[in-house]
C-alpha cells in the first residue's frame, strides 16, 4: 500500500465537497500506483472518470512529493481516448477543474477534429499534461514526423467508453495505438479502461491490454465498482390491446401516455430508434402540448455539431424540459438534471436499455427511471423479457474483430507518412495485439507489397504506391501531397454520402443523405430538426433551403443498420412464449397480452422452448408457411433467404417471402412440401456458406461492402474539406476497383475481407450456423390454421408495407383486421 499521503490531496478534495471516497476508486488508485494495468467496471454516473484521473494525479504526486504544486515542462504524460467528440468538452471541464481545485498546475486541452489548426500546432510545441483525443486523433499524432517525442513521454492511457469501441474498427485502431505507444515506453506505460458491464469482461481487458509484451508489468485486473444501481422499469400500455398488431401501429398513438410523464419530471429524455422516428416524435410532442415551445429540443446525429451543442449546454443547465434524440445521447455526458428516460420501441438489447437507462439519475446512489413505450402490442413482450434480464443481472458480450487488414494498411501508412517504420519491428508490434495475434507472414508480405506497390492487380498506377522502401530498410513516404490525403482519410467511419444543410442566407443546421435529395424538386418540403423546410436548389454539395410556409412535408429517410435482436433477448422472449404457453403469466405485459394470446392459442398454437411453430396456412395470395424462431429480423431474413432457396431446389416455384424479430413468412402459389421440415433437410447446418452464397447473390453485397475496405484501406480518397467526391463517384470508382481485382486478383485480401464481413456481419453466418443447430433440435409443431394468426399477421403486413403506400397500407390493414376480427365473433 503507498503512504497516504501520496493519496492525501485527494480525500481532501473529496471531503471538501462532502463526498465520499468510494471502495472501488480506491482499488483503482492502488492498482494503477503499483504499475498495474486493468479494467475499471463501474456504471454511469458512478464517479469513474474521478477513478482513473485521480490515479493518474497521484501518480504524479508520488513521483514529485514536495513539489508537486510548482510548475514545470511535463511534456504529455497522459492520452485520454474517448469514441465521441461530445463526450471530451465534458471530460476536459472535469479533469481540469479538478487540477485547478487541487492547485496542480496541469494543462488539460482537447485534440479533435474540431481543434483549430492553431491549437494543433501549438500542442506539438507545448504539449499539455493530458491530452483528450478520439481514436482518429491518435492516429493523426502517431503520424507526426516527431510522434516518438511528442508521445514518448505518455505514462498512462485511459480508454474511455471501451465497450463501444471493442467489437468495432475503431477499437482495433485503438489496439494498435496502444501497441505502437508501448513501443515508445516499453516499460513504465500504464494501459487501463473504462468500461460499463458486458458479459466477457476479462476478455474486454485482454483485448485493450494486448498480447504478452517484453519490459511490460504484466498485471492485469479488473476492478468492479459494487454499486447497487437501482433501475426502474415501467411499461405504458395502450387503451386497448389489438388482437392483431402490426409493426407501427401504436407508436404516436401513444403521445398522450407519454405527455404526463413529461410534464411531472423536471426533464426528460425521449430516446428514438432512427433519426426518421425522432423528427416525428417531436413535431407529434409540440402538436400535442403547444406550451412545450421552446422547452423541447432535438439530438441527432445529422443535425449540426453547434445545434447540438447548444442542446447539451441546455439540458446540463436545465434550460429543456425535454429532448428527442436518438443513439447520439447514449454515452458519457453528464446530464445530472435528467430525472426520467422514455424509450420508444424495442432496444432490442439489454446492454442498449441499460446504457439509456443510465442517463437518468445520473448521480451515485440515485434511482435510474425508463418509461418503456411500445410501437406494436407484441413489443409489450419483449418489455416482460427485458425486466427479467434486469432481474437475473444478464448482458450482452461485446465480440473482438479479428485481423481486418484495411486497418491494418491505414496504420502502417500513418506510420510511413510520420517518422518510418521498419518491417521486421513493426510486425513484432503488430502482433502484439488482440487483433492481429494471428497475423501470418504471409499475410503480413502482402499489406506490405499493396502498400508499397497497390498489390498484383494495381501496381501499374502509380497513385497506388505510396510507400517508399529506403535502401536500409525504412518504409515511409517523402510526397507531401500523398501524406496531406492519407491525414485527411484516417479513420474508419465510412458513413454514407451526405450533403451540408444550409439555409438561403443564413446558417448549416445539419446534414441529409445524397439519395434524399435527388428526389426533390425546387419547392418540395420536407421537416428537419422540428421545422418544415423548402428545397430551393443544390450547389456544389450544398443543400440550400428556407424555412416553408406550409406546415406539410416528407419526412427524410436516413440509411442506417437496424438493430438486430440480441441472442440473449430472444431465449428470455421464447422463455416468456413458453409462460404463455403454460399459463404461467405473472408479467403485467403478458397479462395484457392475454386476448392475443388466447386468439393465437385457438386458431393455432402457443410454442414451448423445445418446439418449433409451423404454420401453414392458405389465402387467396397463395400458400404461407409462417416459422417463430424468435430469433430477430436479421436472422430471420437470411432464414428466409435461405429456405426459399432450398424448397427451391426440390421443384421450379417463385416464393417471395417477409420476416419480423419473431418469425418469418414464405409465400408461394403452391403447397409447400412439408417433408422437408419433418426429415430436418431444411434446418441442415452442411453447406451453409454455399446455400448462403448461392441464395444470396453474395457478389454484388461484397461489391457494396468494398467500398467502405477500399476506403478505409487507401483505396479511394473522398475528397478535401469542404469538397467531398460525390457517392456516385465513390461508388463507381470502388466498383471498377472490386471487377478488377475479382479478374485479376481474386485472392485480394481486400476482397476476402470484404466478403467475410457480408457474411459475419451482414448475413451473421457463425449465429445462423447455430441457430440452425438448435431449430434442427426442436420439435416441429405444424399447425394448419384457417386464416392468419396473431403472430403471422404482423409478418404479413410487413410483406405488404414494401409494395404499398402508407394510406393504402393502412385501409387495407383495417379491412384485413375486420375481417379477422369477425371470424372470432
Amino acid at each position: 500500500m503507498f503512504l497516504m499521503s501520496t493519496l492525501s490531496p485527494l480525500h481532501h478534495w473529496f471531503h471538501a465537497r462532502g463526498w465520499q471516497v468510494f471502495p472501488f476508486q480506491e482499488e483503482t488508485w492502488q492498482a494503477f500506483l503499483e504499475g498495474k494495468n486493468g479494467l475499471l467496471n463501474a456504471p454511469t454516473g458512478s464517479g469513474k472518470t474521478l477513478a482513473l484521473w485521480g490515479a493518474c494525479v497521484a501518480d504524479y504526486l508520488h513521483d514529485h512529493p514536495d513539489a508537486w504544486q510548482t510548475p514545470r515542462k511535463n511534456g504529455l504524460r497522459v492520452l485520454w481516448i474517448t469514441p465521441l467528440r461530445a463526450l471530451a468538452k465534458d471530460l476536459q471541464k472535469a479533469m481540469q477543474g479538478f487540477c485547478d481545485d487541487l492547485g496542480l498546475p496541469w494543462r488539460v486541452e482537447l485534440r479533435t477534429g474540431d481543434t483549430s489548426s492553431s491549437v494543433r500546432q501549438r500542442q506539438l510545441k507545448s504539449p499539455p499534461e493530458c491530452l483528450i483525443i478520439t481514436p482518429e486523433s491518435l492516429h493523426i499524432l502517431l503520424s507526426q514526423k516527431d510522434a516518438r517525442r511528442l508521445l514518448g513521454q505518455v505514462r498512462a492511457c485511459v480508454v474511455d467508453e471501451w465497450h463501444e469501441l471493442l467489437g468495432n474498427k475503431r477499437g482495433v485502431q485503438v489496439e494498435l495505438g496502444l501497441a505502437r505507444l508501448r513501443e515508445f515506453r516499453p516499460s513504465g506505460f500504464r494501459t487501463w479502461g473504462i468500461s460499463a458491464t458486458i458479459a466477457n469482461l476479462e476478455e474486454a481487458r485482454d483485448v485493450l491490454l494486448g498480447e504478452s509484451w517484453p519490459g511490460r508489468t504484466d498485471q492485469r485486473v479488473i476492478v468492479r465498482a459494487e454499486l447497487d444501481k437501482r433501475l426502474r422499469l415501467q411499461t405504458l400500455f395502450p387503451d386497448r390491446i389489438d388482437r392483431f398488431p402490426w409493426s407501427g401501429h401504436l407508436g404516436l398513438q401513444m403521445v398522450e401516455k407519454v405527455l404526463p410523464i413529461i410534464q411531472q419530471s423536471r426533464t426528460t429524455l425521449l430516446f428514438c430508434n432512427t433519426r426518421a422516428q425522432t423528427e416525428l416524435w417531436y413535431r407529434q410532442l409540440l402538436e400535442a402540448d403547444l406550451t412545450l415551445a421552446g422547452q423541447i429540443a432535438m439530438h441527432h446525429g445529422s443535425i449540426d455539431a453547434q445545434i447540438r451543442s447548444w442542446v447539451e449546454e441546455a439540458l446540463k443547465e436545465g434550460r429543456v424540459k425535454v429532448v428527442v434524440c436518438t443513439s447520439s445521447l447514449d454515452l458519457g455526458v453528464d446530464f445530472a438534471p435528467v430525472e426520467t428516460i422514455v424509450q420508444i420501441g424495442s432496444t432490442k438489447s439489454l446492454a442498449r436499455l441499460l446504457q439509456r437507462a443510465g442517463r437518468s439519475g445520473h448521480q451515485p446512489g440515485a434511482e435510474s427511471v425508463l418509461y418503456f413505450v411500445p410501437t406494436h402490442a407484441l413489443e409489450l413482450m419483449e418489455a416482460a423479457a427485458f425486466k427479467e434480464g434486469i432481474r437475473r443481472h444478464v448482458i450482452e458480450g461485446r465480440a473482438p474483430l479479428q485481423a481486418p487488414i484495411d486497418v491494418l494498411a491505414q496504420y502502417l501508412v500513418t506510420l510511413a507518412v510520420g517518422e518510418g517504420f521498419r518491417a521486421d519491428e513493426q510486425f513484432d508490434v503488430v502482433t502484439s495485439t488482440h487483433a492481429y495475434r494471428n497475423l501470418s507472414l504471409d499475410e503480413w508480405d502482402w499489406v506490405l507489397h499493396f502498400i508499397t506497390t497497390g498489390g498484383a492487380s494495381l501496381g501499374a498506377y502509380d497513385e497506388f504506391s505510396r510507400v517508399d522502401v529506403t535502401d536500409d530498410g525504412l518504409f515511409r513516404i517523402a510526397s507531401r501531397k500523398a501524406a496531406l490525403r492519407h491525414r485527411l482519410g484516417i479513420g474508419t467511419i465510412v458513413s454514407n454520402p451526405m450533403l451540408r444543410l444550409k439555409l438561403v442566407g443564413g446558417s448549416t443546421i445539419g446534414q441529409v443523405e445524397e439519395n434524399f435529395v435527388g428526389k426533390l424538386e425546387p419547392g418540395d418540403t420536407f421537416w428537419f430538426a422540428g421545422q418544415v423546410l423548402e428545397f430551393v436548389r443544390l450547389k456544389e454539395l450544398t443543400v440550400f433551403v428556407r424555412k416553408a410556409r406550409r406546415k406539410t412535408g416528407v419526412l427524410p429517410r436516413w440509411q442506417g443498420n437496424r438493430m438486430p435482436l440480441s441472442s440473449v433477448l430472444a431465449d428470455l422472449l421464447r422463455e416468456k412464449m413458453e409462460e404463455a404457453a403454460h399459463h404461467e403469466i405473472v408479467d403485467e405485459e403478458l397479462v395484457a397480452l392475454q386476448p392475443l394470446f388466447d386468439v393465437q392459442r385457438g386458431w393455432s398454437a402457443l410454442p414451448e422452448r423445445q418446439e418449433l411453430l409451423v404454420e401453414h396456412v392458405k389465402t387467396r395470395e397463395g400458400y404461407h408457411l409462417f416459422l417463430y424462431p424468435f430469433e430477430g429480423r436479421v436472422v430471420h431474413e437470411m432464414l428466409a433467404t435461405l429456405f426459399a432457396y432450398r424448397f427451391s431446389q426440390l421443384r421450379p416455384v417463385s416464393i417471395s417471402f417477409a420476416s419480423n424479430d419473431y418469425g418469418l413468412e414464405l409465400l408461394a402459389d403452391q403447397p409447400f412440401p412439408l417433408e422437408l421440415l419433418e426429415q430436418g433437410g431444411l434446418f441442415s447446418a452442411e453447406h451453409l456458406r454455399e446455400d448462403l452464397q448461392q441464395a444470396v447473390h453474395t457478389s454484388e453485397l461484397t461489391s457494396r461492402r468494398f467500398r467502405e475496405v477500399a476506403v478505409i484501406a487507401g483505396l479511394v480518397f473522398q475528397g478535401y474539406p469542404g469538397r467531398p467526391l460525390t457517392g456516385r463517384h465513390l461508388q463507381a470508382s470502388t466498383k471498377l476497383m472490386y471487377d478488377v481485382m475479382q479478374r485479376y486478383d481474386p485472392h485480394n485480401l481486400l476482397l476476402q475481407q470484404a466478403h467475410r464481413e457480408v457474411m459475419e456481419g451482414q448475413l451473421e453466418s457463425t449465429r445462423l450456423h447455430h441457430v440452425l443447430m438448435r431449430l434442427q433440435a426442436l420439435t416441429p409443431l405444424v399447425q394448419q390454421p384457417p386464416r392468419p394468426t396473431p403472430l403471422g399477421f404482423p409478418i404479413l403486413v410487413d410483406r405488404m408495407r414494401e409494395t404499398i403506400s402508407s394510406e393504402k397500407l393502412e385501409d387495407r390493414i383495417a379491412k384485413m383486421t375486420l375481417q379477422l376480427e369477425r371470424a372470432l365473433e
